[in-house]
């Protein structure tokens, strides 16, 4: 089996990323429609990996045939799995109870974990500007939430546990840029994903009881695979750190989700916070940016890692 090679096409992968988060709002869009229509969370999880899942195998399969199940590195294809799988969880429980652009805000301190985790997990360095934008963004997203407030929800936690598996997530695909295909690494997110979740979705199974709630349950399928094969293909075709800012067009399109078809606009609390941690996060980018500039030797050769080693702090997709 060929696996795509790393391309430099920047515009084109940009256009990817900014199609993906489109495509990625439909995801959370519809969760919150079938949990709110009284599906229980792990049945929508279900629904949204065996859709994504068939439709891997139908469009990969005769391209590519059993060659799409051969992995370079099976653990980190089950590692990237299982991360993927417990930040839906984890999302799908929040989106019921929360604002789609409360949880957004929170997801937007993704590359703030990641930043913050690549010291004991890919041995980088950060310096003291760093940590100081790190810890702003983190104070964007307690602006966002108010642990204060009265209305604070448990929720929140998920919403949490969520950006910080998603964060992994990222770091592995990453990884796995020009080792596995595209192909193969949806087979195994979403295969292992419906098996895992199979037993626990059947037991207490429902169906939709009404015209849109059955959109949204066929839908959400369709909108996993298509959302992270754009995000595969974008990030083959430019750096992660080139296309980290724009991450936060989704704030755009959640809050028009969260107004439109939700009747939740955005409270004032929210959209404050998600811009300290939008400028926490594109400090952190440009920051990295330049870092990278300066490993550059004069004669215009790079000491920095490959395009396969890990990325900088990327903010993860929206949404597993």
């Amino acid at each position: 089996m060929s696996v795509e090679p790393v391309e430099d096409r920047v515009l084109k992968g940009i256009g990817l990323m900014l199609l993906a988060f489109l495509v990625f709002t439909g995801i959370d869009s519809s969760a919150k429609w079938l949990a709110l229509a009284g599906l229980a969370p792990l049945q929508v999880v279900f629904v949204r990996y065996a859709g994504h899942a068939v439709l891997s195998l139908l469009l990969a399969w005769p391209r590519e045939g059993r060659a799409m199940f051969h992995t370079e590195n099976l653990r980190l294809e089950l590692l990237r799995g299982a991360f993927l799988l417990g930040s839906t969880v984890c999302n799908f429980t929040a989106v019921k109870y929360l604002s789609l652009t409360l949880t957004t805000a929170i997801f937007f301190t993704g590359p703030l974990i990641v930043c913050a985790l690549s010291i004991p997990l890919l041995g980088e360095r950060v310096g003291p500007r760093r940590w100081a934008a790190i810890l702003v963004g983190f104070g964007g997203a307690v602006v966002a939430i108010r642990p204060w407030g009265a209305e604070t929800h448990w929720a929140i936690l998920f919403s949490i546990g969520a950006v910080t598996m998603a964060s992994m997530y990222m770091v592995l695909t990453r990884r796995l840029a020009g080792v596995d295909s595209a192909a193969t690494q949806q087979v195994y997110s979403a295969g292992l994903a419906t098996i895992l979740v199979a037993p626990f979705a059947l037991a207490n199974w429902a169906w939709p009881a009404d015209a849109v709630s059955w959109a949204a349950f066929c839908l959400i399928g369709a909108f996993g695979w298509g959302g992270h094969q754009l995000l595969v293909v974008a990030h083959r075709c430019a750096p992660a750190s080139t296309l980290a800012p724009f991450v936060y067009v989704q704030i755009v399109y959640m809050t028009a989700s969260s107004w439109l078809i939700f009747n939740q606009p955005p409270e004032s609390w929210h959209i404050l916070g998600a811009g300290i941690i939008l400028c926490s996060g594109l400090y952190i980018w440009m920051r990295e940016r330049a870092l990278s500039a300066a490993r550059v030797t004069p004669a215009g050769a790079s000491t920095s890692p490959p395009p396969s080693s890990a990325p900088p702090a990327t903010p993860p997709h929206r949404r597993p």
